[in-house]
């Protein structure tokens, strides 16, 4: 039987509870920690030394999901022992990671920036074990990591296509007018989803227009201004439909989801691929495509690339620098203008006979 749509079946939703909902238990792995240095016992002890050294729980989870793939790479060649590797053994690892092929991916590798994210948490973490005694020698300081791709982000959307995407909520439902002020703010201010995830109704300021984004990526606040149309939408969310859905007054997140709870930024991501495919884009996107489009519209209309390093909330001017590759307008009127074969001659330009025409 169907389930209701819309702001009803979100209420329904919201009376299940946690159990009934269903979920993702993280469950124990069955790496052996037996022996004094084993690898599994001093991998947690890894990730907890991160966390004292206050790196964000996003951070710790990547570094033991690539870790746990060594573990289990190196278990199923009866490697359990730090004492037990050697730099040919991590050679080794690293060309099975480029063979490696994902999971119901059709034959597709890893990419290029995960094998060196791969390899540099193996890098570090046997730094920390050297430092910590466990070994005497550091098996992986002389691996090299794979050289990095200097690739652009995906085209961003067109003013046209930005349209079609925000008219794809339907806002005469309640739920339609939340997910019209999430794609509005997405493409406002190019917050990261889980920023967006993490914003409380206090973080949004109606009268300076501002958005105070609160441990961004690497820990870090920043305040950023938030256009009249996404306020006006928001206002619009707050005023009318988020009542509805906290079923606890004690719930600050800005947008909640049909359980009443903030959401969790992977549900986003497929909520914004699916209105992408209702909008008619046969190409793939989600949360960062609307950051990237942000910022190209931004440095399009004018903005220096300082402000928009500012508002995404890059560290490195060289990660916002890419914007400006991205974006080909400013180039484009710079080369018309200044090359002198950029314009046809007034009589124009005489095409032989027969030759083919280039396409539309």
């Amino acid at each position: 039987m169907a389930g209701k749509r819309g702001i009803a079946g979100a209420e329904l939703l919201a009376q299940r509870t946690r159990a009934q909902r269903g979920g993702q238990d993280k469950h124990a792995d069955s790496f052996d920690r037996s022996a004094s240095d084993a690898l599994a016992w001093w991998c947690d002890a890894y990730l907890d030394a991160l966390r004292a050294r206050n790196y964000s729980e996003s951070t710790v989870e990547t570094r033991g999901f690539d870790l746990k793939m060594f573990l289990g790479w190196a278990a199923e060649r009866d490697l359990a022992r730090a004492g037990q590797i050697t730099r040919p053994i991590l050679e080794a690892y690293q060309r099975w990671l480029w063979r490696y092929e994902k999971p119901g991916s059709g034959g597709k590798r890893l990419g290029w920036s995960t094998q060196r994210a791969k390899v540099g948490a193996l890098k570090d973490f046997f730094r920390w074990l050297t430092r910590q005694n466990v070994i005497l020698h550091n098996p992986a300081s002389e691996l090299e990591l794979p050289r990095p791709e200097k690739r652009l982000p995906q085209q961003a959307l067109t003013l046209a296509e930005i349209d079609r995407l925000l008219a794809v909520p339907d806002v005469a439902d309640p739920l339609g007018v939340r997910d019209r002020a999430i794609l509005e703010l997405f493409y406002s201010t190019g917050l990261r989803r889980a920023e967006l995830c993490r914003l409380e109704l206090p973080d949004v300021n109606a009268e300076r227009r501002t958005v105070t984004v609160r441990r961004g990526k690497g820990k870090k606040d920043r305040v950023v201004p938030v256009g009249a149309r996404a306020l006006a939408w928001i206002e619009r969310y707050v005023r009318e439909v988020r009542p509805r859905l906290s079923l606890d007054t004690r719930t600050a997140a800005l947008f909640l989801s049909g359980y009443g709870e903030a959401f969790n930024p992977d549900v986003v991501s497929r909520m914004v691929s699916e209105w992408m495919k209702c909008a008619g884009f046969d190409r793939p996107g989600s949360c960062h495509l609307l950051r990237h489009t942000c910022a190209t519209h931004m440095l399009e209309g004018g903005a220096d690339i300082r402000y928009i390093q500012q508002l995404l909330g890059h560290e490195n001017l060289e990660t916002t620098a890419i914007y400006t590759e991205v974006s080909i307008r400013q180039l484009q009127e710079v080369h018309a203008r200044c090359h002198p074969a950029a314009t046809l001659p007034e009589s124009g330009l005489p095409l032989t006979e027969g030759r083919p025409s280039l396409p539309a």
